[in-house]
């Protein structure tokens, strides 16, 4: 039996069409596990109107999408665990496929589809999935962080299966941390175990554009960079892992380029700096020349890019 866990919070306008394309799948052998993180509006009630005695539903007090999506893991009861958040959607075949690559790939302990992003208008955008390293439909994703350093992350949180022992095998989601955490999780599962990948988009990330930018537009980097500092730490214990250590400069940039865009020179600089030692490459150089320059010249850029 396959556990699909959905962490929910002030989801109200969303969950009951997200638990429509759960309950619509071709392949039924699945229990669906809500861990209602303290909503304040009325997702429980639209939870409750659905009648099918697969869905529980639990409840806690308000502690994060991480503490939910654990607490959704400790209470499946299957011994595969689907992860989905409450205002994404899945294609009607996306369970099944999800279960044909474990028994196509039964060495491996991870699982996940392709996506595509979907904005509140209906307007639908493919991922960018570059250096696969099979051909034809799906196939072991061997070089995952190679993927991941150039392309839209192959997983994302709504895309990924993973045999239950294997997420708590790595304590499961990072507690505490406001951005980043299901990037560490799935770059520590990366490092444990195999997966298998289907390359055709079945899971989808539904996002309202003016709510996103203007979050991006809020949002700074933690002080403290955990997942910096954890990945650092993982490629210390797997350096053989191909393009490991580019991924870790990739994600200093990302911050970088957070930093330069609330005009914060100092803290971009020591990013980009630290992104260099990482992925020592020509891009990351002009980034660096780029942190330099006026903020308008900066603000200029990201505005031609974006």
């Amino acid at each position: 039996m396959i556990s699909v866990v959905i962490p929910l919070y002030n989801k109200e306008q969303s969950i009951a069409s997200t638990l429509r394309t759960v309950l619509n799948q071709t392949y039924q052998d699945f229990e669906i596990v809500i861990v209602n993180d303290g909503s304040t509006d009325h997702s429980v009630d639209e939870v409750k109107k659905i009648k099918d005695n697969r869905i529980r539903l639990i409840h806690q007090t308000n502690a994060g999408v991480s503490a939910a999506r654990n607490r959704g893991i400790e209470e499946a009861r299957g011994e595969y665990i689907a992860f989905l958040d409450a205002d994404d959607e899945w294609k009607p075949e996306y369970l099944q496929t999800q279960y044909g690559l474990t028994l196509k790939y039964p060495e491996c302990s991870v699982f996940a589809c392709n996506y595509e992003f979907k904005n509140t208008e209906g307007k639908v955008t493919p991922t960018i999935i570059r250096k696969l390293p099979f051909e034809g439909e799906d196939g072991i994703l061997s070089n995952y962080f190679e993927v991941a350093s150039c392309s839209h992350p192959p997983i994302c949180s709504n895309s990924i299966m993973v045999k239950k022992y294997a997420i708590q095998s790595i304590g499961g989601f990072p507690i505490g941390i406001k951005s980043g955490e299901d990037l560490l999780t799935w770059a520590r599962l990366a490092c444990k175990y195999s997966i298998a990948f289907n390359a055709i988009p079945l899971a989808t990330f539904v996002f309202d554009e003016q709510h996103l930018n203007e979050d991006q537009r809020r949002r700074m980097p933690e002080t403290i960079d955990f997942v910096g500092n954890e990945l650092a730490l993982l490629y210390t214990k797997h350096q053989y892992i191909i393009d490991f250590k580019s991924y870790v400069g990739l994600w200093h940039k990302m911050r970088a380029r957070i930093f330069m865009s609330k005009h914060n020179r100092k803290k971009a600089l020591y990013e980009c700096i630290h992104a260099l030692h990482y992925s020592l490459t020509l891009k990351l150089f002009v980034f660096l020349i780029l942190s330099l320059m006026p903020y308008r010249f900066i603000d200029y850029v990201f505005k031609k890019i974006t």
